[in-house]
C-alpha cells in the first residue's frame, strides 16, 4: 500500500528514524509497506543530503524550528541589553529600523531567545516546583522497588511461521522484578501504551521509567523529543530518564536480562506469537521466582519487589487556573483558538496545555509545570526554549 497518504512526510521521517537507531531495513520495509528498493533508496538519499533529502514535503526536524544566525541572536541581546526594559516586540522594531537588510525572526523567536539567556521576567505562577526536579540526563540508581522502572524492545526475531516478534520487556531496577515481557508485531506507540496499562493496573506506578532514545520512547524530530507514549508518562507522573545514544550499558541491568531472555527463549523461537509468548511467559516465572540473582544477594526478584502504592486511575483533565486558557492540543498537533492555529507537536494531540499572554502580543503554552514555548498571531508554530525536561535527544 505504500506510504500512509494521510502523512507522507511524517513517515518518511519515523522510518529513517528507526533505521538510525539500529533497525533492520526488511522488517522495517514491511512493516511501512514499501518495497526495499524504495527504503535503500530513501536511506541513501538521506546519507547522501541528510535532512535535505526530505525537501520536497518542505519540512524540517521541529529541533531546528528555533535556529538564527548566531550574529541575528548577538543583535538582539545587544539591543536588549541597551534598552533592558523593552520586550521582543519592542527589540524587533528598533532592529528592523537599524538593520532594513536583515531578515528578522518572530516576535516570539525573540521572545525565546531573550528568554534561554535568562533575559525574560517570569510572570507564571507555578503550583508545584518539585516537578522541576525530574531530570531526563540525570540517571538515578534508586535502592527500592518501583522508584525507577526500565523498558526496552529486545532485538526483533523471526519466529517459525516466518513473522517478526519484537519483544517488549519492562524490570523494577532495583529488585531486577521482570514486570513483562510482551511478543509484539511491531514497536507501535499504540502497542507498547496498551502494554503498559496492563503492566500499571497490575503493578501500580514507578516513580521514574528509563528507557533509550528509540521509538516509541523518544523522537529526535518531535517537540524535545517526546512522543504520545511519554507525554503519557508524564501526564501520569513519571519522570522521564534516556539513556545517551550509543551507550546501551547505562540500562546495563536491563541488557543483561536480555542476554538471558535471547539464550533461553529464541534458540529455538516459537512457531508462532502465540508460542512465543508462552515461552515468555515461563521465562518471567522462572527468572521471578526460582533464579537466584547474584546482585541481589542470591535472592530472588520476588522477594524484594513488591507492587507499587501509586494505583493506575487513569487520567482526568488538566486546567490552568493560572493561565488565561486551557485548551485541548488537536489530534494533528495544533493549538486552534478563534481562528488561531499553531503547530505544537502530535506528541501533545488530546492533552490539555494552558496558554498565558507574557507580554503584549506574546503567549507561553504550559504542559503541567512545565513551559514549552511561545507564539504570537504572526507565527504559525510554538518556538521552543531550553529544554525543560532537561533531555538531550
Amino acid at each position: 500500500m505504500g506510504w500512509q497518504e494521510c502523512s507522507q512526510m511524517d513517515e518518511k521521517l519515523k522510518f529513517i528514524a528507526r533505521l538510525i537507531e539500529g533497525e533492520k531495513m526488511a522488517p522495517l520495509c514491511r512493516e511501512f509497506g514499501i518495497s526495499r528498493k524504495t527504503g535503500h533508496k530513501l536511506w541513501g538519499r538521506y546519507k547522501d543530503m541528510g535532512n535535505e533529502a526530505l525537501i520536497e514535503q518542505k519540512r524540517t526536524p521541529y529541533r531546528y524550528a528555533n535556529k538564527i544566525p548566531l550574529q541575528v541572536e548577538a543583535l538582539i541581546l545587544e539591543t536588549k541589553k541597551e534598552f533592558p526594559s523593552w520586550g521582543a516586540p519592542k527589540i524587533r522594531e528598533k532592529i528592523s529600523r537599524r538593520h532594513a537588510d536583515i531578515k528578522l525572526p518572530a516576535i516570539s523567536t525573540i521572545h525565546a531567545v531573550l528568554d534561554r539567556n535568562g533575559l525574560v521576567e517570569s510572570k507564571l505562577r507555578r503550583r508545584n516546583h518539585a516537578a522541576q526536579d525530574m531530570q531526563g540526563t540525570h540517571l538515578s540508581n534508586p535502592v527500592n522497588p518501583n522508584e525507577l522502572w526500565c523498558a526496552d524492545y529486545k532485538g526483533e526475531f523471526m519466529t517459525g511461521d516466518k513473522r517478526y516478534c519484537y519483544p517488549l520487556t519492562i524490570t523494577d531496577h532495583a529488585s531486577r522484578f521482570l514486570l513483562s515481557c510482551e511478543a509484539l508485531t511491531s514497536t507501535s506507540g499504540d502497542f507498547a501504551l496498551e502494554s503498559f496499562i496492563r503492566v500499571f493496573k497490575e503493578f501500580g506506578l514507578p516513580n521514574a521509567i528509563k528507557t533509550d532514545n528509540g521509538s516509541p520512547f523518544a523522537n529526535g524530530n518531535s517537540l524535545y523529543g517526546l512522543t504520545k507514549l511519554s507525554v503519557w508518562w508524564l501526564r501520569l507522573g513519571i519522570a522521564l530518564e534516556r539513556t545517551e545514544p550509543g551507550h546501551p550499558q547505562q540500562n546495563g541491568r536491563h541488557e543483561r536480562m536480555h542476554l538471558t531472555l535471547k539464550k533461553e527463549t529464541t534458540k529455538p523461537a516459537g512457531l508462532n506469537l502465540f508460542q512465543q509468548q508462552e515461552k515468555f511467559d515461563n521465562f518471567i516465572e522462572v527468572f521471578n521466582n526460582e533464579r537466584p540473582h547474584q546482585g541481589i544477594d542470591m535472592k530472588y526478584p520476588s522477594e524484594i519487589y513488591k507492587p507499587s502504592e501509586r494505583a493506575y486511575k487513569g487520567m482526568e483533565p488538566l486546567f490552568y487556573p493560572f493561565h488565561d486558557k486551557t485548551i485541548q492540543v488537536t489530534k494533528c498537533g495544533r493549538i486552534c483558538e478563534k481562528g488561531l492555529k499553531v503547530s505544537l507537536s502530535t506528541a501533545f494531540a488530546g492533552q490539555e496545555v494552558g496558554i498565558k499572554e507574557v507580554e503584549d502580543g506574546i503567549w507561553v503554552v504550559s504542559f503541567l509545570d512545565y513551559d514549552l514555548g511561545y507564539f504570537d498571531r504572526n507565527n504559525s508554530r510554538v518556538e521552543p526554549v531550553d529544554d525543560p525536561f532537561n533531555k538531550k535527544v
